[in-house]
């Protein structure tokens, strides 16, 4: 199709302007000060907070249910001098705020045909967008809302309605539309219902549902609220925006703690302070680039989709908001694949590895097999490796001694690790055996003519070929499993050898990421073993990452740092995450993390190793297709079976240009 020249600028426009933004709407949920059936205060009030979001750069605002009224008037919802201000009011405020391009979301009751709706009103630059009226009135207990107020489903036949002087779209079959995002609104007690409107909107096209509302307190009643609307948020993939009313309503029979909440997917951004008598703007941006990550993988999503019909939508368009410089104000977690400390850590880490155990249990018994054997290196991933063993033999009351440690001490082996391995082994009563590659790398590299002087990837790959044969052969010898260490770190970057530490029988650890495994063992450490294997795990965290394929230093230390030659392992799965999980480009995966690393890593160091992450990843992926079977423990995974399939020669010039952009 051919454009017009304009019409291509502005298109190309509308596209670096989004992409600049890296798919983030900044939006805010107020909470005003507001007087009962005072119009002109509330005004004022609700565009002093407009004008203070969009100095901020917040793009949506969305306000409590009838704030420009307040929403406990009562009866005086019958008076027409109180209609008629609140028409006033909303006059005042689009005329003081016509030159700002924020949107702006308020609440007032609106005429239409001799009845009153409950209606939240969109705007900006002086223009009403479109009116959307509430459609579930409650009528229990403390609310009379069928006392005042007509639903929307008796305004079917009606698509437009003066207000202000202006023809305005109204209904709830209203969508809107900016360059950013597809927005959509209910009010109240619309997300009570069994099915609310957002369900439907959602699957119409919004991206974020704002819900203004008048949520009254009582015991327990807001953890179901926001338990709610987490779910909400999570079963429709959208983001959501919730302002109810706060201090200043009437306290005659009930109390507004006044609750702003902004989530993501289910996830919580930011919260207002409950009860607060203070005005407050509760911000954040939510991310929709990830939302439509999200659905697009979510095929249970597209077939709702797909098959539901429902009402049709009608679109409302509105003006571009203009560039602004993009400063998050959410947090981003350095550590995606962490969960936060405390109770929540231990218990995360006590389900990953249950389920762990629960693969390799399943396995042992399905092969009617009752030993295993594990290479022992003194390293981390071993480490667990045999933890995730010992605890599957107790919970199947299968004697350890089934579980058959074997460390291969070789060229690089220190005196650290080497003792590390024989201590863990022997506290936690697991057949040990201790069979030395030496001798049969110096026979191997003499048959393939291969200079031991020389420690290239020959050199190395040797020796870890050399270890898996012994792993291999002598579990076929024992009737046993081989069972795998490789992590998931690891297999993003190919840091294995092909047909050597990347091949087992079973790999209980394909997908836990390296940021994780200290975390597992050193859970286990403090809940699950005997003070000498405490000692001996403690230890082994704090030993350097290594192969140890390469001779140690003239003091004995470890001298081939794994992070050393590919990188921090927290910035690469920090890359991992964002790459897989939702598919984010190189340019926005290095804003997040020269944000969750600032103080840590400068940017010039976070391009390097984002460039590298890029470049393996990519090459690696022959060492991926052909993995053995493991466990699924978190959000992703690499297996070809499931969560990424990728040809083993896909290009990767698309990423490293953009990385090398990121570099100039």
């Amino acid at each position: 199709m051919f454009h017009s020249p304009f019409i291509t600028f502005v298109l190309l426009y509308a596209l670096l302007y989004r992409y600049m933004k890296f798919g983030f709407v900044k939006v805010a949920a107020a909470i005003p000060s507001v007087k009962v059936a005072d119009c002109k205060y509330n005004a004022q009030h609700t565009e002093a907070q407009i004008m203070i979001a969009d100095g901020k750069g917040v793009q949506m605002i969305v306000f409590p249910e009838l704030n420009l009224t307040g929403y406990s008037c009562g009866d005086l919802f019958s008076h027409q001098l109180l209609i008629e201000q609140a028409e006033v009011a909303l006059m005042q405020i689009m005329n003081n705020t016509r030159q700002l391009d924020i949107i702006s979301i308020v609440g007032m009751p609106v005429m239409v045909n001799s009845t009153l709706a409950n209606c939240a009103v969109v705007f900006q630059k002086g223009k009403i967008l479109g009116i959307v009226p509430k459609t579930y009135l409650p009528n229990y207990k403390e609310f009379y809302e069928q006392r005042w107020f007509t639903s929307s489903l008796s305004y079917s036949d009606i698509t437009n309605i003066r207000l202000c002087g202006q023809l305005v779209p109204f209904g709830k079959d209203i969508l809107f539309d900016t360059p950013d995002v597809c927005f959509g609104i209910e009010i109240c007690e619309d997300v009570w219902a069994p099915i609310p409107p957002s369900s439907e909107l959602v699957l119409k096209g919004a991206e974020i549902i704002f819900n203004m509302s008048a949520d009254t307190e009582n015991i327990s009643k807001h953890q179901y609220l926001r338990s709610l609307l987490s779910q909400q948020s999570a079963r429709t993939l959208s983001g959501y925006v919730f302002s109810s009313s706060g201090f200043g309503e009437s306290t005659t029979d009930v109390v507004f703690a006044g609750n702003a909440l902004i989530y993501e997917n289910g996830n919580l951004l930011a919260e207002s302070e409950r009860f607060s008598i203070e005005e407050q703007l509760v911000m954040s941006e939510i991310d929709v680039e990830r939302l439509r990550s999200e659905r697009v993988v979510n095929t249970t999503f597209s077939a709702s989709v797909g098959e539901y019909c429902g009402t049709s939508m009608r679109h409302i368009s509105s003006e571009l908001v203009s560039s602004r410089n993009l400063s998050l104000t959410r947090y981003i977690e350095p550590h995606p694949f962490v969960p936060a400390g405390g109770e929540l850590l231990d218990e995360r880490c006590e389900e990953i590895f249950s389920i762990q155990v629960a693969g390799l249990a399943k396995r042992l018994l399905h092969t009617n097999c009752n030993t295993v054997v594990v290479g022992i290196s003194g390293g981390l991933d071993s480490t667990l490796a045999l933890l995730v063993c010992v605890k599957t033999f107790d919970k199947l009351g299968l004697s350890r001694k089934g579980i058959v440690g074997i460390t291969m001490p070789g060229f690089g082996t220190t005196d650290r690790t080497y003792n590390n391995a024989l201590t863990l082994m022997s506290s936690l009563q697991v057949t040990t055996k201790e069979i030395s590659i030496k001798d049969a790398c110096i026979q191997h590299f003499k048959d393939i003519e291969h200079d031991m002087s020389i420690h290239d990837v020959t050199y190395e790959n040797g020796q870890a070929r050399e270890r898996t044969q012994i792993l291999m052969d002598y579990a076929n010898k024992i009737g046993g499993l081989v069972i795998g260490t490789g992590d998931l770190s690891e297999l993003a970057l190919g840091w294995a050898t092909y047909n050597g530490d990347h091949m087992s029988m079973y790999g209980v650890n394909g997908s836990i990421p390296k940021t994780l495994v200290k975390y597992l063992v050193n859970w286990v450490a403090q809940t699950g073993v005997d003070i000498m294997s405490r000692n001996t795990l403690l230890d082994i965290i704090d030993t350097p990452i290594s192969p140890e394929l390469i001779p140690a230093d003239e003091n004995g230390n470890i001298k081939q740092k794994t992070e050393d030659l590919v990188g921090p392992y927290e910035l690469h799965d920090f890359f991992l995450y964002y790459f897989l999980r939702f598919g984010f480009r190189p340019a926005k995966i290095f804003y997040l993390a020269e944000i969750a690393f600032r103080g840590v890593y400068d940017s010039t160091t976070i391009k390097k190793w984002l460039t590298n992450f890029c470049r393996r990843f990519f090459n690696q992926q022959f060492k991926r297709s052909c993995l053995p079977d493991g466990p699924k423990v978190g959000s992703v995974s690499l297996s070809p079976r499931g969560d990424w399939r990728m040809p083993s020669d896909a290009c990767s010039t698309l990423w490293l240009k953009e990385c090398e952009e990121l570099m100039a």
